[in-house]
């Protein structure tokens, strides 16, 4: 029988005005949806000023997208781009060339089966079009266009994205390591970014535009590019289901993601019954 872990209880509330939320296998079970009770929570949590920020991999449109919410500040694309009322907070763009030399890297590589998006603040792109790769990518890209070449993207570019078919970790995760801004975000994706761009950095920004304190901010992960989120707050929570390295990041354990464990544990933390 597998044991389904409880929310942590504390003897005083904390005063929590921000609280970042990772996506995927964080607040979206395995189906990759919101658990019903993840309304409601919003509204309670509007009633007592505090802010919600989505923080994702995934583009803003598509964030926009799936929880539809346009008060809320979203950290998008790994801390690459940060929107607040629909418009940029802030964001960490990627050097072109840097971008056009991953690109030829993962072509020259054809003994991986990887499909790449360049992403940029306009849209996503890709040139790789079967419907295996288009599959992958829909999910994560609300605003996708499909070019011949990536190479003749005219964009401000926020990271490019590779989905390895294969276990990441030992294909493109390698294979891009020694871009100083590559990091591993998920068991098939690895992204080439900005080397200042990370979680933890976006949500210092929101802390800022905000007022609010480290002490003040509570978030969630669950995987590598949830690190620095956790490290950016004094209330750190890594899931149930959390890769160890990550949990060893978290001050706290919350309930997996299958669980319902972000809506569970904020409710639980901050006396919302």
């Amino acid at each position: 029988m597998t044991l389904v872990l409880d929310p942590p209880l504390f003897e005083h509330v904390p005063d929590i005005r921000l609280i970042a939320v990772d996506m995927d296998g964080t607040l979206l079970d395995d189906d990759k949806q919101i658990h019903d009770e993840f309304w409601p929570l919003l509204d309670d949590l509007a009633d007592r000023g505090i802010v919600l920020c989505p923080a994702s991999g995934r583009q803003f449109a598509a964030l926009r997208r799936q929880i539809g919410r346009p008060e809320l500040v979203y950290i998008a694309e790994n801390g690459a781009y940060v929107v607040r009322d629909d418009a940029e907070v802030s964001s960490e763009t990627l050097d072109l060339e840097t971008a056009r030399s991953a690109i030829h890297l993962l072509r020259r590589a054809v003994h991986l089966d990887t499909g790449t998006v360049l992403c940029g603040k306009r849209s996503a792109y890709v040139e790789r079009t079967d419907d295996a790769f288009l599959a992958e990518v829909h999910p994560y890209y609300a605003r996708l266009e499909l070019v011949e070449d990536l190479l003749g993207v005219d964009d401000e570019i926020l990271k490019v994205a590779v989905h390895d078919f294969g276990p990441v970790a030992d294909g493109a995760g390698p294979l891009l390591a020694d871009f100083e801004g590559a990091v591993i975000s998920g068991a098939h994706w690895v992204d080439v970014m900005n080397p200042v761009a990370d979680k933890g950095l976006a949500l210092r920004h929101v802390q800022d535009a905000l007022g609010v304190t480290r002490e003040q901010t509570m978030a969630f992960g669950d995987y590598f590019n949830d690190v620095g989120l956790l490290d950016a707050s004094a209330w750190s929570f890594a899931m149930d289901n959390a890769h160890p390295t990550v949990r060893a990041h978290a001050r706290f354990v919350a309930p997996a993601n299958t669980a319902n464990g972000v809506v569970r544990t904020i409710r639980s933390v901050l006396g919302l019954g």
